[in-house]
């Protein structure tokens, strides 16, 4: 007679409550959503929220603004669309639900739902956004007057810095005038130093290491500080670019 073992009660009763609770967690697919007055009233997430919610079975809810919320449209997060004179970003949060829908509102049939709301016949939203950069322009607080003083003093040796000096530079280097041109003449002024020729004979005060004793500058060392070459970049910003036909796209340093 082959012996048998009964389960426990409590033991299938655990059994039972996961086999109920793995379903229902596995169908949980929810998550609460907050938007400002004026995209609620535009009738948008009436047009869009159904239909995310018939592809992907997923129950959103909309909060007021003063509740707590698993994602929502506002300042942050992707840019979603465009409408009613602003631009709207989309947060998912943390919430694995509020991220698959930022992913749809980015995909082709998110877009194209979004671009087919319309009302009285006129389309209020589209999901073509234009970002516009903003350039900043930097200035620099130095003193200009000094800092053509430094230039000419320690530059002038080989570079035109101004008509000052037009005769006295060597013909091989560029001119400040003509490295004003370059897209990038802010990092070669600021980082000159590092730049060949230089390192061999220029000492930057608390920046570069004094020279090796067995190779010393061949030339009369040009000594400055930070605070001469935040002058030499106010005088540069100043200069105006030499009128070469079309900008300088590279050049050997």
């Amino acid at each position: 007679m082959t012996a048998t073992r009964s389960i426990p009660a409590f033991v299938l009763g655990a059994m039972a409550s996961l086999a109920l609770a793995l379903p229902a967690k596995a169908q949980d697919k929810a998550f609460t959503l907050h938007a400002p007055a004026a995209l609620v009233e535009s009738g948008l997430l009436g047009y869009i929220l159904p239909r995310f919610t018939l592809k992907t079975q997923t129950r959103i809810t909309l909060t007021g603004p003063d509740a707590p919320a698993d994602a929502r449209f506002g300042e942050s997060g992707i840019i979603a669309f465009e409408g009613l004179d602003r631009v709207w970003r989309f947060d998912a949060g943390e919430d694995p639900d509020a991220q698959r829908f930022a992913d749809w509102l980015r995909s082709d049939v998110g877009r194209n739902t979004v671009d087919s709301y319309e009302i009285d016949g006129a389309t209020v939203f589209t999901s073509e956004v234009e970002v516009q950069k903003v350039v900043v322009e930097v200035s620099y607080d130095g003193d200009a007057l000094r800092g053509e003083e430094v230039s000419l003093s320690h530059c002038g040796r080989c570079h035109v810095v101004s008509d000052k000096n037009r005769m006295n530079s060597i013909g091989s280097t560029p001119s400040f005038a003509v490295l004003r041109t370059l897209r990038d003449w802010e990092d070669r002024f600021q980082a000159f130093y590092v730049l060949n020729p230089h390192p061999a004979f220029t000492q930057i005060a608390d920046v570069t290491e004094p020279f090796d004793a067995t190779r010393p500058s061949p030339i009369h060392a040009v000594e400055m500080t930070l605070g001469d070459l935040e002058n030499i970049m106010a005088f540069v910003q100043g200069i105006a670019p030499a009128d070469l036909g079309r900008p300088i796209q590279s050049m050997q340093d």
